[in-house]
């Protein structure tokens, strides 16, 4: 018996014979549809727009809002398994794209059981892609008026934020570190991500401003960027056995942010995709960057 046809069993002996309904651009969703989510961005909207009624299961990092983190995960986005997409029942998967998904063999037999899915068309990259995505999912999930209301919010908090930035006087330089591997060496993010871009409409400076979106760093170059401000996410924070040891780290120790008392723990979901609460997230930042420079 081929492989494919082995999934295939497999996957209805899971989620039942559903006749091939659901297409990959469906326009109803169906009240009993079972909808297995694989991406942090989505996540955060659906739930923002109070769609998140049919979703079973997500992928470990959709951690925001809370609530999601309570649904069964189906592994990383990268790392999926086969077997917990399949204990799901999924009769439909949400997802940003199948190049975000991994290992290439899952995705090939999510492919060959021709489990639907759905990718909306709009890539948030900045605020108003952010509001047509936001838009698209509400269309979608039939909540036109609650991505009507979460795009004036957006706009009203970064409108604040941006306001907010040209009353300092100053532009600390920042750097955020997602995570400090036991060799000293630190995964850090650079201009080009969409941290670089908060942190730039908050006023502030990114101290790494090459290509890509993030690289790592030894103890030594972390020491010679000098940032006066550092952003420990929480992948990495909340793996110190005390807070006070992220002073202690080689090549953070003797920061301007380490001597100044500027290392500050962030949600990583606050800083790596734009969503709904962008502006709001962004206002927080300033309180971070800027805590000696209130805006006058």
């Amino acid at each position: 018996m081929k492989k494919s046809l082995i999934l295939r069993i497999l996957f209805l002996a899971f989620a039942g014979i559903s006749c091939g309904r659901f297409g990959n651009k469906p326009s109803n969703l169906n009240p009993k549809q079972r909808i297995v989510l694989i991406s942090k961005q989505y996540c955060e909207i659906i739930y923002a727009l109070g769609a998140q009624e049919n979703i079973v299961a997500v992928d470990v990092s959709s951690t925001y809002p809370p609530e999601a983190t309570k649904l069964p995960t189906v592994g990383y986005h990268r790392a999926l398994s086969i077997e917990g997409l399949l204990s799901a029942k999924p009769d439909l998967i949400i997802t940003t794209g199948w190049k975000e998904l991994g290992p290439e063999h899952v995705v090939r037999q999510i492919q060959e059981l021709n489990i639907p899915t759905k990718m909306f068309d709009t890539k948030a990259t900045d605020i108003p892609s952010t509001e047509a995505l936001i838009r698209e999912m509400g269309s979608y999930f039939g909540k036109e008026s609650q991505a009507d209301s979460l795009c004036r919010k957006l706009e009203t908090d970064m409108a604040l934020a941006l306001e907010n930035a040209t009353q300092y006087s100053t532009k600390p330089k920042v750097l955020i570190i997602h995570y400090g591997r036991a060799t000293n060496a630190y995964l850090v993010v650079s201009k080009k991500s969409i941290a670089g871009k908060m942190i730039e409409w908050a006023g502030g400076t990114m101290a790494i401003t090459d290509s890509l979106t993030m690289r790592q760093l030894s103890a030594e170059v972390v020491t010679q960027y000098d940032p006066d401000v550092i952003l420990l996410t929480d992948f990495g924070f909340d793996r110190l056995d005390k807070p006070e040891t992220i002073k202690e780290l080689p090549g953070v120790s003797i920061t301007k942010a380490a001597r100044n008392n500027r290392i500050y723990r962030v949600e990583a979901h606050d800083l790596i995709y734009l969503g709904p609460r962008t502006g709001e997230n962004v206002i927080n930042l300033q309180k971070l960057i800027h805590e000696e420079e209130p805006a006058s």
